[in-house]
C-alpha cells in the first residue's frame, strides 16, 4: 500500500475510491474481524459489525483527520460498533451485557468457528470477568499483540494508564486460572 496520505486521498477521490476501497477490505477485513470476533464472540454477530464498521469506514473518511494512523481510527470504529452493538443486543434481550457475555461463553462451545480447545475456552472465561476496559486491552495486547502505542491511540487513553490495565488483567486472569 502507498504512504497513509497518498492512499486516502485515492480513498477520496471519485475516480479511484472503489479501487481503494476494495484494497482497504483485503488489507483489514480479517484483522478487524478478529477483533470483532474477540468483542463480540459470536461469528454472526462478527460478520454483522464488521460490515457495519466497513460501512461507516466508508461514509466517514472523508472526516478522517490524519491526527492518528488510519489502522487506528478503523479499529476505534470496529470496537466502538462491537460494544454499541453488545449494548444494543442486551437491551433488545432484557439483560445485562453480563447476561449477554455469559450466554456468548456458552454459545462459544457450540460455535463451528471457535478454533480454540478447552484451554482457550477457559481463558475466554477468564477474560469475561475483566471489566469491559480491561478486556479489550488484554485482547488486543495478548491476541492481537499491538503495541500499547497502538492500543492508546484505538481507546483514546495513555500508554501508562494501559500498561497498568494490561498488567491487573493478567493478575486476575492467573488468579481465575489457578482458582478454576
Amino acid at each position: 500500500m502507498q504512504d497513509e496520505k497518498t492512499f486516502i486521498a485515492t480513498l477520496l477521490n471519485p475516480k479511484t475510491q472503489q479501487e481503494a476501497f476494495r484494497e482497504l477490505l483485503q488489507l483489514y477485513q480479517k484483522p478487524l474481524y478478529n477483533h470483532i470476533r474477540s468483542i463480540v464472540l459470536n461469528h454472526d454477530d462478527t460478520d454483522d459489525v464488521l460490515q457495519n464498521t466497513f460501512l461507516k469506514i466508508f461514509q466517514n473518511i472523508g472526516n478522517f483527520k490524519g491526527d492518528s494512523k488510519l489502522f487506528s481510527w478503523m479499529y476505534r470504529i470496529a470496537t466502538n460498533e462491537a460494544l454499541t452493538f453488545l449494548q444494543q443486543k442486551a437491551k433488545k434481550q432484557g439483560i445485562s451485557n453480563v447476561e449477554l457475555q455469559d450466554k456468548a461463553l456458552k454459545n462459544l462451545e457450540s460455535d463451528v468457528y471457535f478454533e480454540g480447545n478447552d484451554i482457550q475456552l477457559k481463558l475466554q472465561k477468564a477474560i469475561a470477568t475483566l471489566p469491559e476496559k480491561q478486556q479489550l486491552v488484554f485482547k488486543m495486547k495478548y491476541f492481537e499483540e499491538l503495541k500499547y502505542e497502538e492500543i492508546a491511540e484505538i481507546v483514546t487513553t495513555s500508554v501508562g494508564a494501559l500498561k497498568a490495565s494490561y498488567h491487573i488483567a493478567v493478575k486476575k486472569i492467573e488468579d481465575y486460572l489457578k482458582s478454576n
